[in-house]
């Protein structure tokens, strides 16, 4: 089973722990990953990010990345929180949750989650600086770890 939440309202990453445990009195494992708003990038200052998406693509993008991650690894849930709208610096962006047998495959499952949600997942980034805004383009080091998965 996965759960796919893209939203403006904040999350609380402990309940939605809690519940994804209570639910899977069979795993040995949650992992976690909780993304937030920088307040430098890039060497500037941010004061607040605006996140833009697709509705209806945006989930079945995340589901997607989600089922891949299921075929390749065997665990009983997943879930991915994504905000988006304007944000400031500390501001949580991204939950992901992976609950599974074994530790190995929960921590697995959720990077790779994550590395091909910073590549793949249609959001648009602009952060505010002192500079005036600017788009937040797409990291090399983020495309290397996704395909680190391919090989």
């Amino acid at each position: 089973m996965v759960r796919i939440s893209v939203q403006t309202e904040d999350f609380d990453a402990g309940a939605e722990l809690t519940q994804m445990r209570l639910a899977h009195p069979e795993v040995g494992a949650l992992v976690s990953f909780v993304g937030q708003v920088r307040d430098l990038n890039d060497g500037a200052m941010v004061s607040g990010m605006h996140l833009e998406h697709y509705p209806g693509m945006t989930e079945k993008a995340l589901a997607a990345i989600a089922n891949k991650a299921m075929q390749r690894w065997e665990f009983a849930d997943a879930l991915v929180i994504h905000r988006y709208g304007d944000l400031k610096p500390l501001d949580q962006i991204v939950l992901v949750v992976v609950a599974s047998a074994h530790r190995q495959t929960a921590f697995a499952a959720c990077e790779f989650i994550m590395d091909y949600l910073k590549t793949e997942a249609p959001f648009w980034k602009k952060e505010s600086t002192p500079e005036g805004e600017r788009w937040v383009d797409a990291k090399e080091v983020d495309e290397a770890a996704k395909n680190r998965w391919n090989r």
